[in-house]
């Protein structure tokens, strides 16, 4: 019996310390681009940093404009979504097809910001972390 309850007690703290029984997954969605022609959505898990909040998991891109001749153009990635406690900040660091993009956004239903990547014009971005 003494053994049990050592074990439901470590148990008990290593979740709320944010170790491996405690890692949580969440799914994120958004869209971006002018006409938010981009449908982006994520799986990602809670990585204990000691800073804050940090989610890092694989994120999918996809076309869903109507320029699509072929179909609609897919990408893979890797989100690395950081959140702020209050005012409610998210910064994020977006890896697709050997690119590295960044996003910056404020809470108001869903963050809202700009997703800047290399040799182009920043494009607004929202996202919702369910």
């Amino acid at each position: 019996m003494a053994v049990m309850r050592t074990f439901v007690v470590m148990a008990v703290w290593t979740m709320a310390l944010g170790g491996p029984l405690g890692a949580q997954s969440r799914a994120v969605s958004g869209q971006a681009g002018i006409l938010g022609e981009w449908e982006l959505t994520a799986t990602v898990t809670e990585q204990a940093d000691g800073g804050g909040r940090l989610w890092s998991g694989p994120l999918s891109l996809k076309h869903v404009g109507y320029c699509s001749v072929d179909g609609p153009e897919e990408k893979t990635g890797e989100l690395r979504l950081r959140i702020s406690g209050l005012p409610g900040e998210a910064t994020a660091t977006l890896l697709i097809d050997r690119e590295v993009c960044t996003f910056s956004g404020k809470f108001n239903e869903s963050y809202v910001g700009i997703m800047h990547c290399p040799g182009r014009r920043g494009v607004p971005m929202m996202l919702w972390f369910q």
